[in-house]
Order: C-alpha cells, then structure tokens, then sequence
C-alpha cells in the first residue's frame, strides 16, 4: 500500500521519493520513541529518518540512507480505533505525511493544509 502511494506521487515528487528507503517494523524502537519524548509506541505510526531536501548540503556525509518508516500495528490500532476509514486511506496518509517532512515540511506546514485529525 505505501509503495503503490509513492508510485502515485505526482512524477517531480515521485522521483525524488524513490531515493527515501521505506521501512516496515511492527512497532518503533525505544530509541525513536525516546528521541521523540513518546512513552505510548501507540501514538507513532510513522516517523522520516533523514535530513529534509530543503535543508541537504552537498557537504552532507549521510551515515544511512533517508529512509520513511511505518509501524505496522499502531497503524493497524489507529485503523480499528477509528473504524472509519479503510486501511488502504490510513496507509497512504501516514506514507504522505512523512514523505511531507523528507520534502521539509514540519506538522505545523502539513496541520496547515491537510485536516485529517479534524
């Protein structure tokens, strides 16, 4: 499902999407959670590793590729909480949220256009 939304990615996006690795894991790591303030794993169903194309500079020295990561069961939580949208939909939000930020959009730039939690 997230392969087929980075597919679908408007071509300029989608070409400089396809150099993002993209990552499945059941759950966060402790690391990422700590990293982020986050005790509940529950409350991260996705999370960009990288530096955004806004801010790269050809000096940059990448330890590991940019990579969008997706976790599969608070993803899975969050669609049964809801129980109003289908996976699919569920899916592609979190894959284009975080492809937003590897294209240097914070959550207050994506808050801004996009509603979802409304």
């Amino acid at each position: 499902m997230a392969r087929d939304t980075v597919a679908g990615l408007p071509a300029p996006f989608r070409s400089a999407a396809q150099e993002v690795a993209l990552r499945v894991a059941e759950w966060p790591a402790r690391d990422m959670l700590e990293e982020l303030g986050l005790h509940d794993p529950l409350t991260l169903t996705g999370l960009y590793e990288g530096i955004p194309v806004t801010q790269k500079s050809y000096m940059d020295q990448p330890l590991a590729p940019d990579t969008v990561w997706l976790f599969r069961q608070p993803i899975l939580a969050e669609w049964r909480d809801r129980g109003d949208i289908g996976i699919a939909r569920l899916v592609a939000h979190v894959t284009i949220h975080e492809f937003a930020h590897h294209f240097g959009w914070s959550d207050a730039d994506i808050a801004s256009i996009d509603r979802w939690w409304e």
